[in-house]
């Protein structure tokens, strides 16, 4: 899809920029994963998805009772290439770098009354027909409105702070929220916020719940878009979230925001009756 002949008049920096994929991605040179491998991360995230309280112990015995005989360093080995944790507190299972800052959890207690009070963010693991890639994206609490998104084949935090510039175009939050992923906590990451002057929340380690909104959405985005789609390929999945996104946000329509869609919420062309307002205390 991106062209890397010298003759071609767009960049292959520009021909990134509109596929919104990060240039790491496209230089990046994947190592061979086993297939089985490949199957059985793939198991795991339809797994996790519906059980998201399952750590490496209750998912190495729900693989086995799937007929899958693996042991429990090779099911810990691959929930940690994608990213997964329960969501129930459990001794170092957020994978933050121990050199970066945390920070506190601003929002327990705090009702959500309105648009960029809250924003967050996560990445979550995509399979694809020959290998998987990640996802991250920002949501909006109130209206549940995903500003932006992108796609990368590495962790590296480079997409996460790509992906935050982009949704800063459109406006900034009081508080922004992830958990402690070392993504989240890189200077890089960080700085663009004390940058842009806006308050740092970070989930507690292990508490995916605490980022219920994102979470909901992964689960949301798998079931009605990428279980049913089965994308291939990277060009394949960008092409086919671009679509689902755009439809999630201006058609359809939220029975906890009066049935109204999250971009109609999010840009105020939507008012919601105030004995139904979603008001959310977390």
């Amino acid at each position: 899809m991106i062209e890397r002949e010298e003759n071609v008049a767009v960049s292959v920096r520009r021909q990134c920029e509109l596929l919104e994929l990060n240039r790491s991605s496209f230089y990046y040179e994947p190592v061979e994963i086993d297939p089985a491998d490949i199957k059985l991360m793939n198991v795991i995230d339809e797994e996790f998805t519906k059980h998201p309280f399952f750590g490496v112990r209750g998912m190495t015995w729900r693989l086995r009772d799937l007929g899958f005989w693996i042991g429990r360093k090779r099911v810990r080995r691959l929930m940690r290439m994608m990213g997964l944790q329960a969501i129930f507190p459990t001794k170092k299972t957020s994978k933050r770098n121990p050199d970066h800052k945390v920070y506190p959890y601003l929002l327990r207690g705090v009702e959500i009354t309105r648009t960029n009070q809250v924003w967050s963010m996560d990445i979550t693991y995509i399979r694809l027909g020959k290998g998987f890639v990640y996802l991250t994206a920002i949501v909006d609490w109130y209206s549940r409105y995903v500003i932006a998104w992108r796609l990368s084949n590495t962790l590296t935090d480079d997409f996460c702070v790509e992906c935050l510039n982009d949704a800063l175009q459109y406006g900034k939050p009081e508080i922004f929220n992830t958990d402690q992923g070392s993504q989240f906590t890189s200077e890089a990451f960080t700085g663009t916020l004390h940058n842009n002057n806006i308050a740092i929340s970070m989930d507690g380690r292990g508490r995916c719940l605490d980022n219920i909104f994102v979470e909901r959405l992964w689960r949301t985005v798998k079931y009605q878009d990428v279980y049913i789609k089965g994308y291939q390929n990277i060009p394949e999945a960008q092409a086919g979230l671009h679509e689902y996104f755009d439809f999630y946000n201006m058609e359809r329509r939220h029975q906890s925001l009066s049935y109204k869609t999250p971009w109609g919420v999010f840009s105020g062309l939507e008012k919601i009756a105030v004995k139904n307002a979603p008001t959310y205390t977390v």
